[in-house]
């Protein structure tokens, strides 16, 4: 089902049983697979493709036990040229994919999100909400990147990262603070972050660490709790 409102470009190939809702505009030369859905207002660049079943522009939900509530009025998600968006993605209103960006299968990317040029988010991670990645970033498969988190330009972070965003677990007396993790920081698989942490320039964080406390730019840190190896 297409909607007549919706501006679909030339050379667009579009699967069977998709989806198109009102006043999406679809540039040139993209490539969407079977049983895609695509809300409303979504804006897609040229030479894009998306995989099969993924749902794109979804707009987000909550009840009354969540703290964040949802927020009315966002805006389109906005995809731009050369992006590749696996199968059984989902991603929100109000996020901007940047040129050339990689989405692996099964990933969740929340409302309000920003990744830059180049970077990939792997197969079955999460990106919630209000989080802004920088250019060339690597998160790989598995990885939970939490909301309210700032991660730089050239950051690797490994499989199965975890990260969170609330000191005191849902008591509602702290502000949410996601780690930052600085420019060309990389971060080992299952290693762990907690709330506002920041991880320095060029830091490495080793496989398995809980990091508790700031990490100094230039240094690797191991173990739970994280220490500096000297």
């Amino acid at each position: 089902m297409i909607d007549p409102t919706a501006k679909i470009g030339e050379s667009v190939s579009i699967g069977e049983y998709v989806v198109i809702e009102e006043n999406v505009i679809i540039a040139d030369h993209v490539t969407i697979g079977h049983h895609v859905v695509i809300k409303k207002d979504t804006i897609i660049g040229q030479y894009t493709q998306i995989g099969d079943l993924s749902v794109l522009g979804k707009p987000p939900s909550s009840n009354k036990k969540m703290r964040r509530k949802t927020e009315k009025d966002l805006e389109p998600l906005i995809i731009r040229d050369h992006v590749i968006v696996g199968c059984n993605s989902v991603i929100y209103r109000e996020v901007k994919l940047d040129t050339g960006v990689f989405i692996g299968d099964l990933a969740s990317i929340r409302e309000k999100v920003i990744i830059g040029e180049d970077s990939i988010i792997g197969r079955n991670a999460i990106v919630e909400t209000n989080t802004k990645i920088g250019k060339r970033v690597t998160i790989q498969t598995g990885s939970y990147i939490t909301a309210d988190m700032i991660i730089e330009d050239e950051v690797f972070i490994g499989p199965c990262c975890s990260s969170s965003n609330d000191k005191y677990m849902g008591k509602g007396n702290f502000m949410h603070q996601g780690p930052v993790i600085k420019r060309g920081a990389k971060i080992g698989n299952n290693a762990t972050l907690l709330p506002a942490v920041i991880i320095g320039e060029n830091a490495i964080v080793g496989a398995g660490s809980v990091i508790t406390k700031d990490v100094p730019a230039n240094k690797t840190i191991v173990g739970n709790p994280g220490r500096i190896i000297k």
